[in-house]
């Protein structure tokens, strides 16, 4: 416990790898793949890819299906994970285009409604630690690979037709399959592998980037329509807690404007040795944003969950999600954990207000840093605090 937190990362993979090393024994695996398919992204455009495989049989799809992770603990989730032996062997991104041999196998293994048995012949005996990213899910240890079988595929046809459909470009095929009903860890599995786009323009996505641009492309694609929505008629502030991360999400009644603003306390991953919580944030207004957002894929996968809500609601609103990251988080999960929260968030029925000022004093409550210390770090809530509009001046009449 030398390094201060609460909880010891170190032991949590310890614990991964005396639950799930001894299992990899030899250079061969058998198991039931969830399905589950990783691209890297160091050598672009020269990846590696391959398959992720468990060392056992059966209903593995929890193991690579994040929407099914919420109220997990951390210790649950690295056990998942580190289940996962990857293989890999290095391919060219533009391989997508002509898939054969290992591209061939693995795209039809993503397309997969359900766990496939598999058979993987490494190399040498996997080895590594568990890889952990604030941008993808974490995996356990890898190997060069030698020869991959996969069986009992079950093709998902909504997948399916996409892939056959090489005059439908990559974003369109996103956003239809959302609206089809499919998954978004399986759509981003999809397009990692180069499985949409027009013809020629297809190619392999590294796995971590493949997440972002799913959030991205769909958030973006509900937003064209929320933006012709009524607005809301008051202010809802919707709280949730997971693994020691405390999220608020207030819906005002203005047109579409979004904020996401990050408070990662002393101890946690982005301020292991700080001695005040550092906070961070992007915000749009009602035309979107032309750069990428600083605090990289969590700002995607909470706008998304935010334009997912109002479409339900056929409502528009400003939206503005304040995230605290406490000393509990021992360990960064990936940035479904933000998209799943902020879902799980504003599945509740939310605290009800008639102003803005009620609002943010309840808000607070559920949070620990000072509303000052939000004020000067959110541009929403300054807006909101000193900005005068139209209508004000029209109640004073």
């Amino acid at each position: 416990m030398l390094c201060g937190k609460i909880s010891c990362p170190l032991l949590a993979k310890a614990r991964a790898i005396v639950s799930y090393g001894r299992l990899v024994s030899s250079e061969q695996i058998d198991g039931s793949t969830p399905p589950g398919v990783f691209v890297g992204r160091f050598g672009y455009p020269r990846v590696f890819v391959g398959p992720m495989i468990p060392p056992f049989h059966g209903d593995t799809t929890v193991l690579d299906t994040p929407e099914l992770w919420v109220g997990k603990s951390i210790q649950e989730i690295v056990d998942l994970r580190y289940s996962l032996i990857r293989g890999k062997t290095r391919v060219d991104i533009f391989d997508a285009q002509e898939p054969l041999g290992i591209i061939d196998r693995l795209q039809e293994l993503a397309m997969s409604r359900i766990p496939a048995e598999s058979q993987v012949q490494f190399e040498k005996k996997p080895s590594g630690v568990l890889t952990l990213s604030d941008d993808a899910q974490p995996f356990g240890p890898s190997a060069p690979l030698r020869s991959f079988q996969a069986w009992g595929i079950k093709v998902d046809t909504r997948i399916e037709k996409a892939y056959y459909d090489w005059d439908l470009n990559a974003a369109d095929a996103i956003v239809h399959l959302h609206e089809n009903g499919v998954l978004v860890t399986r759509i981003q599995r999809a397009l990692s592998m180069g499985m949409f786009g027009v013809g020629s323009r297809r190619k392999l996505v590294p796995t971590r980037w493949s997440i972002t641009a799913v959030d991205s492309t769909i958030s973006e694609r509900l937003l064209e329509e929320i933006k012709h929505l009524p607005t809301i008629d008051d202010f809802r502030v919707h709280t949730f807690r997971y693994i020691d991360n405390t999220y608020v999400v207030m819906l005002m009644p203005t047109n579409w404007c979004y904020e996401s603003i990050e408070a990662w306390f002393p101890g946690t991953a982005w301020n292991e040795a700080g001695h005040y919580p550092a906070m961070m944030g992007d915000h749009e207004g009602y035309h979107g944003r032309t750069t990428y957002a600083s605090i990289g894929g969590c700002y995607y996968a909470c706008r998304l969950a935010v334009a997912e809500h109002l479409i339900r609601e056929r409502k528009q609103s400003a939206a503005l999600v304040l995230r605290e990251i406490h000393p509990g988080y021992i360990l960064p999960v990936g940035v479904w954990n933000v998209r799943e929260s902020v879902r799980a968030a504003l599945s509740e029925s939310p605290a009800r207000f008639d102003n803005f000022h009620s609002a943010l004093d309840f808000a607070m409550t559920h949070l620990s840093i000072p509303r000052k210390a939000w004020l000067q770090s959110s541009h929403m809530l300054r807006e909101a605090f000193f900005q005068r509009r139209i209508s004000n001046y029209l109640r004073a009449e």
